[in-house]
């Protein structure tokens, strides 16, 4: 049976970020509020807790998984990055994008796309996660929240907490955060290719 946390969209209780951030460390899958849509997280390094969401959203090994980082300094741990790079992220963070970027050998190889060794990189403008990736103090492995049968991500926590309270160990209510996922940007070569338009703007990467 999954937890059920109800923290403030606006000023995060600290008490229960620390016991949320807990949870993720000891190999927990949290539900957490994002800037585009809910989304399923883990800690980077935990391949239990990534099996589990693979199952959750029955995700095969192709499926590009995403870090989401506290800003841009934690991006050049994980991603191998040129200034031209760097300038569209710094433009375009923290917001509702999600990039794809060339993986340095931090990134777990269970985390990588197995054949173009990239990984999915994103810094959300919600306080709630970067309240919880600063108590972490690393990023956090992490996929929408969208159904295997369903068209959208699920939005009400209380709806999130039915379906998945025996599968996930606590679900964050932040209120509502929309249901338009990321818009998804291949930055790994040299001309940016939007691979899903979403909630984020496409135009600064219409070449």
């Amino acid at each position: 049976m999954s937890q059920f946390f109800q923290i403030h969209p606006e000023n995060p209780q600290a008490r229960l970020i620390r016991q949320a951030t807990d949870i993720i460390r000891a190999g927990g899958v949290v539900v957490y509020p994002t800037d585009s849509a809910y989304a399923l997280g883990c800690h980077i390094g935990d391949k239990a807790a990534l099996d589990r969401i693979r199952r959750i959203r029955r995700l095969d090994d192709r499926h590009n998984f995403t870090l989401v980082c506290r800003d841009l300094s934690d991006i050049a741990n994980y991603a191998r990055v040129d200034n031209t790079v760097y300038r569209r992220l710094k433009a375009s963070t923290p917001g509702p994008y999600t990039f794809i970027l060339r993986a340095t050998s931090e990134v777990p190889r269970r985390l990588m796309h197995p054949k173009r060794k990239t990984v999915g990189l994103r810094i959300p403008d919600n306080i709630i996660a970067m309240a919880l990736l600063a108590d972490l103090g690393e990023p956090m492995m992490s996929v929408t929240l969208i159904m295997p049968d369903d068209e959208f991500p699920l939005i009400d926590p209380y709806d999130i907490r039915e379906v998945l309270e025996h599968d996930v160990d606590l679900v964050i209510d932040g209120g509502y955060c929309g249901l338009e996922p990321t818009t998804v940007v291949d930055l790994a070569d040299e001309v940016p290719i939007v691979l899903r338009a979403g909630k984020g703007d496409v135009a600064p990467f219409d070449s």
